[in-house]
């Protein structure tokens, strides 16, 4: 019952967003009381937790080369924006909706942007990078900005432009990227 709720939880916030959706609604969309609900999470904000913590997933250990790695996160996010679902980053989502410094969201977003830059640093050490902590900082912005660009602009090409940009970076960087790396294909 617990991984249902998180699933119609996931499925409500990431949609229609955390303040619009109250337990009510999670609950009858289920089928089940507010009380069984309340049994499995005491409150909404231990569900906001739940939901957030949830998608917090690191990176799978994969054993393709490091710069197809770096430069397949934005040919995944492009792939994700052209999906029409895409609503942008739930952790910033959901920080921006609560409005609530303190609120253990912002631990859970500011955990998920530090896993996505120590993933990007960790690629960047492996291709030899002088300044990998700097270029992983950078490459987040701009994974960052794209996915602000296509919540407003609702277009997948705005991380073809931040694919592009990251190569540029990387090339400055000492790493040239093939010519033909785009979609995870080199």
């Amino acid at each position: 019952m617990q991984e249902r709720i998180l699933e119609t939880a996931d499925r409500l916030f990431y949609g229609q967003g955390i303040r619009a959706v109250g337990v009510d609604t999670i609950a009858a969309e289920i089928g089940i009381s507010k009380r069984t609900l309340y049994n499995h999470f005491p409150s909404k904000d231990d569900l906001i937790v739940a939901y957030l913590s949830r998608r917090l997933k690191p990176a799978p250990p994969s054993d393709r080369p490091p710069l197809e790695q770096i430069l397949g996160a934005f040919d995944r996010l492009e792939r994700t924006i052209a999906t029409g679902v895409f609503r942008g980053c739930p952790f910033v989502n959901a920080v921006a909706e609560l409005k609530e410094p303190a609120h253990a969201a912002n631990r859970i977003a500011l955990a998920f942007k530090e896993q996505r830059r120590a993933w990007f640093q960790a690629l960047l050490q492996q291709l030899d990078v002088k300044e990998a902590e700097s270029l992983s900082m950078q490459l987040q912005i701009l994974i960052d900005g794209a996915i602000a660009a296509a919540v407003v602009r609702g277009d997948p090409k705005v991380a073809a432009a931040a694919h592009d940009a990251a190569a540029v970076l990387l090339k400055a960087a000492g790493i040239n990227p093939p010519q033909n790396v785009r979609s995870g294909r080199a």
